[in-house]
């Protein structure tokens, strides 16, 4: 069968029976188009007939070369590894080629976050500005800090999933798993004044450009990255960025693990773990700075 036949039934399985996001839709599909670039130019090979251990290993050796990074390396390795767990229940090949396939070592990399007294001064000091774009772009700032939820999350937030008097909101996560998130007066209010400003629109999104749509990616990543840029010198000022701040600043102030997972809307306790790294980090400098010994 050929691959690229392949490629398009699971990529059809990802979007409508796994109910993956367009955005892991295409990385998926970016990663199988290179393993199947790098197989017609380097050997001639279309079907799935030619596929072997041999011949996956010499890409994963490849990209290697190319420098490119283990962390990207083990991505699109854990895409084939999905591609052939496919395509095995769907009676296309036989054997996987994938089972011997070892990932390369990556170095354990810490999230990224904003400390608090940065936070502190993005919120208090700086100027928004008073109008419209303005009460927006903070209330994007305080949402993603005050609830951890991701961009897909924020951008997908309707206005009829606030519920302002039990001080909650339902969010759409991943694979379409809603869960509740409850938010704090001052965040209440933020939404409160916010909403005044679009009260004669019809608003079925908190966050909807001047033509009535919700806001692109592009847009809630250039404002976080705009104020982040004023408070801040680290090298990521993403959203995600605030996903992290959020998480690390509720574990240093004392917050269940398994709370903080909850309110993420993490799968696995061991996603949210990685949080842990940073009080122990927090907790080595204190030490560092602070015991005569050190």
């Amino acid at each position: 069968m050929l691959l690229t036949e392949c490629k398009i039934s699971f990529l059809q399985y990802l979007q409508f029976e796994k109910r993956f996001s367009n955005h892991t839709v295409m990385a998926y599909e970016n990663d199988l188009e290179q393993f199947l670039t790098y197989l017609d130019k380097t050997y001639e090979l279309r079907t799935t007939e030619e596929i072997n251990y041999t011949l996956v290993r010499s890409w994963v050796v490849s990209l290697m070369e190319q420098k490119i990074t283990p962390r990207s390396v083990n991505r699109k390795i854990t895409t084939l590894k999905t591609f052939y767990k496919f395509m095995l229940r769907q009676g296309i090949v036989t054997e996987n080629p994938m089972l011997k396939i070892q990932s390369p070592k990556t170095s354990k990399r810490l999230p990224v976050f904003v400390e608090k007294e940065k936070m502190d001064l993005l919120l208090d000091v700086v100027d928004f500005g008073k109008d419209e774009e303005g009460q927006r772009n903070k209330l994007i700032i305080e949402l993603f800090y005050a609830t951890g939820m991701r961009l897909s999350e924020l951008i997908n937030l309707k206005t009829a999933n606030i519920d302002l008097y039990s001080f909650q909101m339902k969010v759409l996560g991943k694979r379409n798993k809603e869960r509740i998130i409850p938010f704090n007066r001052e965040l209440k209010n933020e939404i409160q004044n916010y909403l005044k400003t679009k009260k004669d629109l019809p608003n079925e999104f908190l966050f909807e450009t001047p033509k009535g749509k919700k806001l692109t990616p592009g847009i809630v990543y250039k404002v976080v990255h705009n104020y982040l840029s004023q408070v801040t010198t680290i090298d990521k000022k993403s959203p995600h960025v605030l996903r992290h701040t959020f998480a690390t600043h509720m574990l240093n102030n004392g917050a269940d693990l398994n709370a903080i997972k909850e309110l993420l809307g993490h799968a696995n306790l061991s996603a949210t773990q990685v949080y842990t790294h940073n009080t122990v980090e927090k907790l080595k400098n204190i030490h560092k700075q602070a015991h005569p010994k050190a």
